[in-house]
C-alpha cells in the first residue's frame, strides 16, 4: 500500500527457526530491523517501535433481571507480561517548534536495527482460544508533520518451556474403576476398566502408549475407548469459563457380556498442540487421556489421567527409565542379569602365600642382580589389587625360643605388617 512517498514500512526478526517463524523464550534477546522504502524525499519527526506481550479473556454471559428485563454481563481481564519502547529516528522536541529536529529520508531502503531482551520471569506460552489469547508483538510507527502515522505491527512467538524430563513428569499414571449395570428389565453385571500410561509428560507429534483391561460382566455390548483432551480455563472477575475440545481418540473392539479386552501398549497419537499453559493467573490450558468404556443407554465408565504438554523432548536416558518403569527394572532392560555375579574369591587368585612371601623377601636383599629386579617386577604388577593381610593379636612369626649359652636367633624381619 503506497502512503504518499512512504511505499513500505515493514518490520523483519533477525532470528527465526526451522519453519520461519520467530520464537523465542523469557530472558533472550529479539532483536530485528525496521525497513522504510520512500519515493522521495520524506521529513521524519520519529520513528518509533513498541514491544508488548499481554494476555487477556473476554466473555459475555446474559442476565435476566426479571420477568421482561435481561441484560448482558461482559468479563474480561488482562495481564501484561512485556512492553518496551524505543525511538529508533527523532528525539524529544519542542512541540512550539515543530520543524525543529526532523530528519529526512531520501529515495530508497532505509533499514534501522532494534533489540531488547524479555523479562527474565515465567512468560505465559503464546495462545490463541476461543475466549481469550496470548500475544506478543513489536509494532513500529513512523511520524511525519502534519500527516497521520504509517503503522506496522508483527507478532513474534513465545514458549515458556516445559522439560518433561522431570521427575514428576516422568512418573507413570495409572487408575482402576468398576460400575455395575443394573435395571428392572436386564441382569445386573459389573464392567471393570484398569488404564495405565508410561509417563505423564508429553510433546506434540509422540505417542501415547495405552496399557488398559476391560471386563464385560455386564448382559450389554460395551465398546473400550480413548480420547485425549484439551482444557481450556479462562478467569475474569473471580469468574471462570471451561471449554473442552477433543484432540485425539481411538476405539477398541466391541465386549459382548463375559468378555475382556486387553491393550498391551496401543498407540495414540498426540496432533501439534499448544503445550500446557500451568503459570497464566487468567488463562489455564491443561491436558488429560480419558480411557473409558462407552455403555450404549447407559452412563460411560471413565478414567481420567492428567498429562502435561511439554517444549522440551524426552531424553535419551530419559526414555529408557519411563518405559523401564513399566516393563522391568534397569538390568533386565540392559540385558544384564538381575542379580550380578560375585567377585571371585580371593583364594581363586593364581599367586600363592609362598610366592608372596619370596617376593618380599627379595625386597630386602642387598644384592642387584638384574634377574632378580625381573622376576620381581612381574609379582608387583599382579600384586596390585590385593588385600592387606588380616589383623591378628597373635603374632603369625613369633620370635624363636632362646637357647642358654647361645647367642640369640631371630627370624630375618619379613613380616608385611611391620
Amino acid at each position: 500500500m503506497v502512503l504518499g512517498k512512504v511505499r513500505a514500512l515493514a518490520v523483519y526478526f533477525d532470528s527465526l527457526n526451522e519453519n520461519n517463524l520467530p520464537v523465542f523464550s523469557g530472558g533472550e534477546l529479539v532483536s530485528g530491523r525496521v525497513v522504510v522504502e520512500v519515493t522521495g524525499d520524506v521529513r521524519v519527526k520519529s520513528l518509533d517501535i513498541t514491544a508488548r506481550g499481554v494476555a487477556k479473556v473476554r466473555w459475555t454471559e446474559s442476565r435476566n433481571a426479571g420477568a421482561n428485563t435481561a441484560y448482558t454481563q461482559n468479563y474480561t481481564e488482562e495481564v501484561e507480561y512485556l512492553h518496551h519502547y524505543d525511538t529508533l529516528i527523532g528525539e524529544e522536541r519542542d512541540e512550539d517548534c515543530p520543524e525543529e529536529g526532523l530528519t529526512v529520508l531520501h529515495a530508497g531502503l532505509h533499514e534501522f536495527a532494534f533489540s531488547f531482551n524479555l523479562p527474565q520471569m515465567a512468560l505465559a506460552t503464546s495462545f490463541e482460544g476461543k475466549h481469550g489469547s496470548v500475544r506478543y508483538w513489536v509494532k513500529a510507527e513512523l511520524h511525519r508533520p502534519w500527516l497521520l502515522p504509517v503503522k506496522v505491527k508483527k507478532e513474534f512467538i513465545v514458549f515458556e518451556h516445559i522439560d518433561i524430563n522431570t521427575p514428576l513428569l516422568l512418573a507413570p499414571q495409572a487408575g482402576t474403576k468398576e460400575k455395575t449395570l443394573c435395571c428392572w428389565f436386564c441382569a445386573s453385571g459389573p464392567i471393570s476398566l484398569s488404564a495405565k500410561i508410561e509417563r505423564k509428560g508429553y510433546t506434540p507429534g509422540e505417542s501415547i502408549q495405552i496399557f488398559a483391561e476391560v471386563e464385560n460382566c455386564s448382559s450389554r455390548v460395551v465398546v473400550p475407548k480413548a480420547a485425549l483432551y484439551q482444557t481450556q480455563t479462562f478467569f475474569a472477575k473471580g469468574k471462570g469459563k471451561q471449554i473442552q475440545q477433543l484432540v485425539s481418540n481411538l476405539r477398541g473392539d466391541a465386549l459382548a457380556q463375559g468378555k475382556s479386552q486387553s491393550w498391551e501398549g496401543k498407540m495414540l497419537k498426540i496432533p501439534p498442540v499448544s503445550p500446557s499453559i500451568l503459570d497464566c493467573p487468567i488463562i489455564r490450558v491443561e491436558y488429560a487421556l480419558v480411557v473409558y468404556v462407552d455403555v450404549p443407554g447407559g452412563l460411560n465408565l471413565s478414567l481420567s489421567l492428567p498429562l502435561v504438554i511439554g517444549t522440551i523432548p524426552l531424553h535419551a536416558c530419559a526414555s529408557r527409565t519411563s518405559s523401564i518403569s513399566s516393563t522391568g527394572s534397569t538390568l533386565s532392560w540392559l540385558g544384564l542379569q538381575e542379580r550380578p555375579e560375585a567377585p571371585p574369591s580371593y583364594s581363586d587368585l593364581a599367586i600363592s602365600e609362598s610366592q608372596r612371601r619370596d617376593c618380599l623377601q627379595g625386597c630386602d636383599r642387598s644384592d642387584g642382580e638384574g634377574e632378580e629386579h625381573g622376576s620381581l617386577l612381574t609379582y608387583i604388577t599382579e600384586f596390585i589389587y590385593l588385600p592387606p593381610p588380616l589383623y591378628s593379636e597373635v603374632d603369625p612369626y613369633p620370635d624363636p625360643v632362646e637357647v642358654c649359652g647361645a647367642a640369640d636367633v631371630r627370624r630375618p624381619d619379613t613380616c608385611p605388617s611391620r
